[in-house]
């Protein structure tokens, strides 16, 4: 059973412990394309509203916007539904969400339940929807909101969902592809390979590279899949590297080098490192090969397996994210999931659209600006088509965890996704 939660407050506790932490981040803002807006910790106020004069307190507002927040509280996912609303309750108090009251509803994790809990916050006069997490909710929800007039900022990932009035707001893989590839082109690496599960995201990854190679001036050598389901990637490994597995015949010749400089591996948690040991020992000591990953890379123990150190993966700064884990666990004794950020971004944009104008708040004008907003991932802004675009850096991963190589852009003048 989830801990019980009032509306805008997670527990006393809680309540008491953000009013302490208040003054040790500044709401988001919208972040202008030049000059770069500076990091999301530092300590800056946030731009007063059109035709506000700086210092002046804003025009009173009829009573507080409400926004609704779709999450898991019950089922399979519970545990990071109720980390995702408790940041979310976190960026309230952060960003002065004053003019904002969060309603917070129960998915259950399924498509009825988030359409029941859709209708629920209607009916009590949301104005926004984030969330759902899931795409089958996602697909609930949409029709449902499109006929109140209400548009939705979803944490899903699947791209065929966005549009009209839903916004995906998840971490998209394929913009990690074309980051970390991109930067790889910059030092050098021209001929790339992938080894990927036999799946949607596999396919999805796999085709990210083809595209992402074709437009940088680069080539893919070779695509190998394996079956997710039984864990056996030896046949599709000795397809990458002929003579992979000579070290352990007695009579073969050594591994020959590689034929392409940088294998693609979107895989994550004991598979990711069983294959990365497998393809060193299968690349022999010829020709340095450079391992890119993908978001699920993104864990603190990453640097733990040898075979994995100086490969490169895209995600959101560390700096602004490692500053939110802090607070996050001072207030609620725990650290956070990495997908809880998606719930403290989007509260946290939530209520620098409540600063706009009766009738503006949440119209998709508002949520379309071209300047886009900075949060703890940093910045990030939507597309016409309903996408997010994020300024992602380039980590490489050491045996303590991970260092930045390739920074976040300042801004989104430069981004090729």
């Amino acid at each position: 059973m989830p801990r019980p939660c009032l509306p805008r407050f997670a527990s006393l506790f809680a309540a008491s412990a953000v009013v302490a932490l208040a003054n040790c981040a500044p709401p988001m803002v919208s972040a202008p394309i030049s000059p770069p807006q500076p990091p999301y910790f530092g300590q800056h106020p946030p731009p007063a509203p059109p035709g506000q004069r700086e210092g002046t307190a804003p025009p009173a507002a009829a009573g507080p916007e409400k926004v609704a927040l779709l999450v898991p509280l019950s089922g399979a996912n519970a545990e990071l539904g109720q980390a995702i609303l408790d940041a979310a309750q976190l960026a309230l108090f952060e960003a002065g969400g004053d003019r904002l009251t969060l309603l917070p509803r129960d998915t259950g994790g399924n498509a009825s339940g988030a359409a029941a809990a859709t209708r629920s916050a209607i009916g009590e006069g949301a104005r926004l929807i984030l969330g759902p997490l899931l795409a089958p909710e996602v697909e609930a929800v949409k029709p449902i909101a499109r006929d109140a007039h209400l548009n939705i900022i979803a944490f899903s990932t699947v791209t065929n969902l966005a549009g009209g009035n839903v916004f995906l707001m998840g971490f998209l893989p394929r913009q990690e592809v074309v980051r970390e590839v991109g930067y790889a082109r910059q030092q050098g690496l021209n001929r790339y390979a992938s080894l990927a599960p036999n799946s949607p995201y596999g396919h999805l990854m796999a085709d990210a590279l083809h595209e992402v190679t074709a437009t940088s001036g680069g080539t893919v050598v070779k695509v190998e899949f394996y079956d997710p389901r039984t864990g056996d990637v030896s046949q599709a490994v000795q397809n990458l590297f002929p003579a992979g597995n000579a070290a352990a015949l007695p009579d073969a010749t050594p591994p020959t080098t590689p034929s392409f400089d940088a294998l693609l591996l979107p895989e994550g948690g004991a598979r990711l490192r069983q294959i990365a040991q497998q393809v060193r020992t299968a690349a022999g000591d010829g020709k340095p090969l450079r391992l890119l990953g993908s978001g699920l890379w993104d864990v603190p123990d990453i640097g733990s397996e040898p075979a994995l150190v100086g490969g490169w993966f895209a995600s959101s700064s560390p700096e602004a994210r490692q500053d939110f884990d802090q607070r996050f666990s001072a207030t609620y004794g725990h650290q956070p999931p990495r997908l809880a950020s998606l719930g403290y971004d989007a509260a946290a944009l939530a209520a620098v659209l409540a600063r706009a104008p009766s009738g503006e708040a949440f119209s998709q004008q508002a949520i379309l600006n071209p300047n886009g907003f900075t949060g703890v991932d940093g910045l990030f802004r939507f597309t016409p088509g309903g996408l997010v675009q994020r300024g992602l850096a380039v980590l490489e991963v050491e045996p303590q965890g991970t260092v930045v190589v390739g920074p976040a852009p300042q801004s989104f003048q430069d981004l090729g996704y």
